[in-house]
Order: C-alpha cells, then structure tokens, then sequence
C-alpha cells in the first residue's frame, strides 16, 4: 500500500524533478513536463504517463483493481493508479517509466547509464 507521501518522495528523487500544482493537485514535473499528479477524482489516485494508449489498456485489462481510466483520458497515454493496491517498489517503477517517458532525451540517456 502505497500513500501521496510516497508518491512525493519518490518522485522528488528522481533527477531535476520540482512540485508544482497541476490542477489543483500536486504535480511532479521535469524540466517543466509533467509526469504525475494526484487526481483530483477520487482520493489516493495518481495519474501517471504510459507509452501510449495500447500500454494503458494492457494494464487496466491486466490488473482493473490496480489501474483504470477515465473517459477524460480514454485514446490519450495516462493511467490512473489506486495507490493503495500497489507497494512502494511498484510505485517507484511507475514514477520512474513516467519520468522516462517524459524526461528530455538527454536527461534519459544520463539517467539510464547511470543505473546501467
């Protein structure tokens, strides 16, 4: 189980990442992109980036009780992820494939040879 302090201190450590409001929720931004917020639906959601709306698919139909979407975010590449249905390890992988996703080319190229 997973909660928002976790999500902010998590996301927060990864490379040149600030808070900032997205919709009147916290947000987790790199470089001015964001990558995650808090949902402003429903409690204890965070929206976070996918490879495409294939990869969001593929994950609600994989496991509905972890991740869903919305009609809001249906074709677009965002999933919704019920922080209390996923540990702290999981989290981590989520925020850090958004931040990847969403980090400039060479931000990524640095940050993966780093973990090499």
């Amino acid at each position: 189980m997973s909660t928002e302090a976790d999500v902010r201190e998590l996301a927060l450590a990864l490379p040149e990442t600030v808070e900032k409001p997205s919709y009147g929720t916290p947000g987790f931004r790199v470089k001015d992109r964001l990558f995650a917020r808090m949902w402003d639906g429903e409690d204890d959601v965070l929206v976070v980036w996918t490879g495409g709306p294939e990869e969001q698919e593929g994950l609600v139909a994989a496991d509905p009780g972890r991740f869903f979407t919305t009609p809001h975010y249906d074709g677009h590449p965002h999933v919704l992820v019920r922080l209390g249905a996923v540990d702290r390890e999981e989290l981590a992988g989520l925020l850090e494939d958004s931040w990847l996703l969403r980090a400039p080319k060479r931000m990524r190229e640095a940050f993966e040879a780093d973990a090499g």
